[in-house]
């Protein structure tokens, strides 16, 4: 594919710890939220019956993609690529999404104490009739954690929007024994995989 002329770049999330992660390799993406005029994500969450986790995080991914191209066109912006992700936890074979509330919340990390889980990121990228997309797996080990542990990292507020109810970069850090994987990947956009898929439409990244 020819090079592109530019490093623009379209990020269908409003997450701000993607935008912190683009901005880490040297890309200043413009955001482009998936949102329909009710305030919520014109993309259903939920999993497939019989899903496995990876094509479950493959697809969202995708989907949030090809919304952000429909909400590119729909609102005349320049084609530039449109970069997605998607993360979701993985424990027992249940797929664990944000918290809805402050119990579940406190469940999951009582369910994390010390066992493994796995984190899957899939990164999607849409462009001139490409799409292309790549998962980061990661696993990731917590030390025993205590119940008055567990409660106060629930007041902290970290939990919520966040997959499986924690976030690498925060206070959940001193919880986690082991990480076998991508930091980045955990934190939400792995940026190995998110590089390549760049590389892959011409895009310079440093």
């Amino acid at each position: 594919m020819r090079p592109l002329s530019t490093r623009h770049l379209y990020l269908a999330s409003r997450s701000p710890r993607r935008l912190e992660l683009l901005r880490q390799i040297g890309v200043e993406p413009t955001v482009l939220p998936t949102r329909v005029s009710q305030g919520r994500l014109d993309v259903d969450e939920a999993p497939l019956p019989r899903e496995s986790p990876r094509a479950y995080v493959t697809r969202l991914a995708m989907l949030k993609a090809e919304a952000g191209h429909r909400a590119r066109l729909g609102r005349n912006l320049p084609p530039w690529p449109i970069l997605a992700a998607d993360t979701t936890v993985v424990l027992d074979r249940r797929i664990l999404g944000k918290p809805a509330h402050v119990d579940e919340a406190a469940a999951m990390l009582r369910a994390y104490s010390g066992r493994t889980h796995r984190v899957l990121t899939a990164v999607a990228l849409v462009h001139n009739g490409f799409a292309s997309s790549a998962v980061s797996v990661s696993n990731v080990r917590f030390r025993d954690i205590s119940e008055a542990e567990i409660q106060a990292y629930v007041a902290s507020r970290e939990v919520y929007d966040k997959a499986g109810g924690y976030g690498i970069q925060g206070r959940a850090a001193v919880f986690i024994e082991h990480l076998s994987g991508s930091y980045s990947g955990v934190m939400g956009l792995p940026l190995y995989e998110t590089s390549e898929l760049l590389k892959s439409v011409g895009f310079d990244i440093l």
